[in-house]
């Protein structure tokens, strides 16, 4: 199985080969702590599996995706949008202790009659679900909106790169730039012309508006303890605002912050 981020195709064939030894299918579940519960997931050894989606919804559960800005449900495949649930399930959480009208803002003053998870998404030609990051991780580069995930999954495609994660920060003319933290399977060398590569690649699969700005070289990143990656934090170094980083003692490993700045 494979929780925290959505796993982009290219990892998902080497956990496959690897751990799976092309014979175990890859659980790529979605759900979330607030959830209390897988909602989006294959039924191992039943679901025909599509290497990066999280396949079909678990029995009982009705997601929908929602036009982002009007807040309409988007019929049929072979669309995109924002993930909203439009009926209840077992397990779902009930408030934010202490703070329930937090909880009643987040998850369903946007879009009246749903719980919106937060997260973007399309659903295939085939109907099957794929996460393409939170929506708050949606960058605007001189007009054009882009999913993080997106730029994330082109770089990984070289042989050379293990993890990336994407990020915006202010840019003087196109609003948005697009700040890439790169890691590198070990035994590679971070170098200026690798660089050159990793951008070329992007260009080449996505488009040049997709070209990162900034590669920082990232031995690591910083995760929760389930794995998710702190994009807060990511962002708070592509800004140079090291000063609101705020508490990271609930990192797996609070000291490749220190690493990332230093680098910076």
């Amino acid at each position: 199985g494979t929780v925290g981020e959505p796993i982009n195709p290219e990892a998902w064939r080497w956990y496959h080969r690897n751990a799976g030894k092309e014979r175990c299918p890859i659980v790529d579940t979605w759900w979330q702590t607030e959830t209390g519960g897988i909602l989006i997931t294959p039924l191992p050894g039943a679901t025909n599996l599509k290497p990066g989606s999280a396949t079909f919804p678990f029995f009982g559960i009705e997601p929908v995706v929602l036009e982002p800005e009007k807040g309409t449900v988007v019929e049929g495949d072979d669309v995109a949008g924002v993930l909203a649930m439009k009926a209840p399930w077992p397990g779902q959480m009930r408030t934010i202790y202490g703070d329930h009208k937090r909880f009643e803002e987040t998850y369903f003053q946007q879009y009246k009659g749903f719980y919106f998870t937060g997260d973007g998404c399309r659903r295939d030609e085939d109907g099957y679900y794929w996460i393409t990051g939170r929506v708050d991780d949606v960058i605007n580069v001189s007009g054009h909106r882009m999913g993080t995930a997106e730029v994330e999954s082109a770089l990984v495609l070289h042989g050379s790169v293990a993890e990336a994660a994407v990020v915006g920060f202010p840019h003087e003319v196109k609003g948005q730039g697009i700040y890439a933290y790169v890691t590198l399977n070990d035994g590679e060398q971070y170098t200026d012309e690798l660089k050159d590569e990793l951008k070329k690649q992007v260009r080449t699969a996505i488009g040049p508006i997709a070209t990162p700005d900034v590669i920082h070289w990232a031995p690591g990143l910083p995760k929760t303890r389930s794995g998710k990656i702190m994009r807060r934090i990511l962002r708070k170094i592509a800004e140079n605002d090291m000063s609101t980083i705020g508490d990271t003692s609930t990192l797996a490993d609070p000291a490749v912050v220190e690493d990332l700045i230093a680098r910076r």
